[in-house]
């Protein structure tokens, strides 16, 4: 496999935490969280915490747009 110069792996900066916010709550977080629940709803995507998509579950199942909700 070719890499092009200059793009490699070893030696850059780290990458910064990715700062998740819920979309129906607020609630922030740094990523990676893994209760918590990715939609992507016209073609944007959407966070939701794990209190917010516990809560909401049926309607996520069904594959309604949290707007539904």
């Amino acid at each position: 496999m070719t890499s092009l110069s200059g793009d490699s792996d070893q030696g850059g900066p780290a990458a910064e935490p990715q700062t998740l916010v819920c979309a129906r709550c607020g609630t922030t977080a740094d990523a990676p969280r893994p209760l918590w629940t990715c939609s992507v709803e016209n073609g944007a995507r959407r966070y939701f915490c794990k209190t917010c998509a516990r809560e909401n579950l049926r309607a996520i199942e069904g594959r309604l747009d949290s707007a539904w909700w």
